[in-house]
C-alpha cells in the first residue's frame, strides 16, 4: 500500500501540480480577501493628527468586526468614513481618539477638555492643557456651553490637538461611519505592537 501511494506521487503530471498550486494560491486569496474585508484591514497613516501616539507614515491593524460584539468606548482608536461636510481632506477614512459618547456632554474650559463636568485625563496627549475650539454644529444641543453627543454618534479628536480636523469643526460622527478600531502598530517595526 505504502509503495502505490509513493507511486501516485511520482507519477503526478507537471500539469497537475501546476494545477494544484493554482488552487491552493486561489484559495489564499480568496481568504485573505475575505479577512480583510469582513474582520480586519492595513491603514497607512498619512497625517500627524495623531501624533505622538501615531506619525505620518506609521501603519496600523484595524479590527472591522469587533463593534459588532461590543461598544464603542471612550479612548478607542476609531478608523471612520470621512463625513461629507469636511472639504479639503484628501483621505477617504480618518482616524481619531473617541472623546465622548452618546448622551454625553463635552467642553473645553481652561485647554482641558470635561465630560459631564469632570476634566478627561489624558495621558497620551504631549502637552495636556492646549485642547481649544468652538461647539461645532451638529451637537444634539449645547447645553451649558457644552456638545451634548446624540443617540449613536461619537465624539472624536485628533491627539494632535492644535492640528486636527476633528469633532470640534465638524460635530460628533455616527457610529454608522466608523469602519474598526486601530489595536496594532504594524510599522515601523521597531515600534510594532499594541496601540
Amino acid at each position: 500500500m505504502a509503495e502505490e501511494r509513493g507511486e501516485d506521487r511520482r507519477e503526478k503530471s507537471p500539469a497537475r501540480v501546476l494545477a494544484e498550486w493554482v488552487l491552493v494560491l486561489a484559495g489564499a486569496l480568496v481568504l485573505a480577501l475575505v479577512l480583510r474585508t469582513v474582520l480586519f484591514q492595513a491603514y497607512y497613516i498619512r497625517f500627524t493628527s495623531m501624533e505622538p501616539t501615531l506619525s505620518n507614515g506609521d501603519r496600523v491593524l484595524v479590527n472591522k468586526f469587533g463593534y459588532d460584539l461590543h461598544d464603542i468606548n471612550r479612548g478607542d482608536l476609531v478608523v471612520f468614513e470621512r463625513p461629507q461636510d469636511i472639504r479639503g481632506q484628501e483621505e477617504d477614512d480618518l482616524i481619531k481618539r473617541v472623546i465622548a459618547l452618546p448622551g454625553e456632554i463635552i467642553t473645553f474650559v481652561g485647554g482641558h477638555v470635561y465630560v459631564d463636568g469632570r476634566r478627561l485625563h489624558e495621558p497620551y496627549l504631549e502637552s495636556p492643557g492646549i485642547t481649544q475650539g468652538a461647539m461645532p454644529s451638529g451637537c444634539a444641543a449645547i447645553v451649558d456651553d457644552g456638545c451634548l453627543v446624540g443617540a449613536g454618534e461619537v465624539f472624536v479628536m485628533g491627539d494632535n490637538r492644535p492640528n486636527s480636523t476633528d469633532s470640534r469643526m465638524f460635530g460628533p460622527i455616527s457610529e454608522h461611519l466608523i469602519v474598526g478600531r486601530a489595536f496594532l502598530r504594524l510599522w515601523p517595526v521597531n515600534e510594532f505592537g499594541r496601540i
